[in-house]
C-alpha cells in the first residue's frame, strides 16, 4: 500500500510492488491546441500580442539581453510613427550596448568586415600618400606596374 508525505511544496509518494504491478488508472486529457499558449502559431498571436515563444525569434527573447530585446521589438511592433520605430531608438541602443557585454553570445559578423574594410582603406591612403611624394617617378612605375599585370598575349599559342 502507498503512502503519501508532505513536505513544503513538495509531495513525495511511496509504493510498494504490488503498486507497480496493477495497471495504471490515469487517463491522460487530450490537450485543447486552442488554447494551449505555446503552440507555434507564428510571430504574431491571433489576438495581436508579440508570441515570445516562436522559434523565429532564435531565442533572442530569452537570456542576457532579453529584456532589452522584448522592449525594443515590442516598440518596434507597436509602433504608430509614420516611419515605423522611429521612436524606438533608445531602446535599440538598449539592446545593442547589451549585446556588445556579450560578444561570445552575440557575435558581430559586421566586425570582420568592417576591420578589413579599414585595413585596405589604410593602405589605399598609404599608397595614395607615397604616390604624391615621389611625383612624376611613382607615376612611371604606377605606369610599369599596371604593365606588368597586364596578361602578356604575345607568343601565346593555342594548340
Amino acid at each position: 500500500m502507498s503512502s503519501v508525505r508532505e513536505e513544503g511544496k513538495d509531495r513525495i509518494i511511496f509504493v510498494t510492488k504490488e503498486d507497480h504491478a496493477t495497471p495504471s488508472s490515469a487517463e491522460l486529457v487530450e490537450e485543447d491546441p486552442e488554447n494551449d499558449p505555446y503552440e507555434e502559431r507564428g510571430l504574431i498571436l491571433p489576438s495581436g500580442e508579440i508570441n515570445w515563444n516562436c522559434p523565429c525569434l532564435g531565442g533572442m527573447a530569452s537570456g542576457p539581453c532579453g529584456t532589452e530585446f522584448k522592449d525594443a521589438f515590442s516598440c518596434f511592433h507597436y509602433s504608430k510613427e509614420e516611419v515605423k520605430g522611429s521612436e524606438c531608438l533608445e531602446q535599440f541602443r538598449a539592446m545593442q550596448e547589451c549585446m556588445q557585454r556579450y560578444p561570445e553570445l552575440y557575435p558581430q559578423d559586421d566586425e570582420k568586415v568592417q576591420q578589413e574594410q579599414s585595413s585596405e582603406t589604410e593602405q589605399n591612403l598609404q599608397d595614395s600618400a607615397s604616390a604624391e611624394t615621389s611625383g612624376a617617378n611613382s607615376t612611371s612605375a604606377t605606369k610599369r606596374d599596371s604593365d606588368s599585370t597586364k596578361p602578356s598575349t604575345e607568343g601565346s599559342v593555342e594548340s
